[in-house]
């Protein structure tokens, strides 16, 4: 009665007849032999699906770093020397490797956007003493519009504050562009004194 595990062997004259080891398999698959290949999956799957399971502890990046490393078991297949170990022994190295480098890479990842964090969270400044700045440098200009005259105060909340020109100031005030310009230049020079602004 066969092993199940251990599949029939095709008579290639090698090793204890109606056998296959996973050396011979990894061998016929250095040379291409998808049919090899497909034979010697069940033998290493589940043992590689373990170790990058220890290793990596994430379901869905475990499953991912086995498909990985079984790729990549067909792809470098040719360099399996069998005097350095087992194919199962190569096989679980390249696993081993390959899921170091994930974890690695991952915690790599993670110390970047920590730091990222860290350094764009760090604020120069003391967000609420600017905002009280701020507030109370509003209420000291708008007080300080307030003691303008009323023709001054349009003129200036016009140009400074609805960012039209002297020439507009002038048409929606219906006043001479002389008169607009003396107006602001005497309600900025009030507003300077009051805001103590040197």
């Amino acid at each position: 009665m066969r092993d199940s595990a251990w599949p029939a062997r095709r008579d290639d004259g090698q090793g204890e007849p109606g056998r296959e080891t996973a050396e011979d398999l990894l061998t016929q698959v250095a040379r291409g032999d998808e049919a090899a290949f497909e034979r010697l999956y069940p033998l290493v799957a589940g043992p590689v699906l373990g170790v990058v399971r220890r290793v990596v502890r994430d379901t869905a990046q475990t499953e991912e770093v086995a498909q990985e490393v079984l790729v990549e078991l067909w792809r470098t297949a040719p360099r399996f020397d069998r005097a350095r170990g087992s194919a199962l022994t190569w096989a679980l190295t390249l696993a081993h490797r390959r899921a170091v480098d994930r974890v690695r890479s991952a915690q790599a990842r993670t110390d970047r956007e920590e730091r990222f964090g860290a350094e764009s969270g760090t604020r120069e400044f003391d967000e609420v003493a600017e905002t009280v700045t701020t507030n109370l440098e509003r209420e000291q200009v708008r007080r300080c519009l307030g003691s303008l005259t009323t023709l001054q105060r349009e003129s200036v909340v016009l140009a400074y504050y609805g960012g039209r020109t002297y020439n507009e100031v002038a048409e929606l005030l219906r006043a001479p562009l002389g008169t607009i310009k003396t107006r602001l230049r005497d309600g900025l020079i009030r507003l300077r004194d009051c805001l103590g602004v040197a």
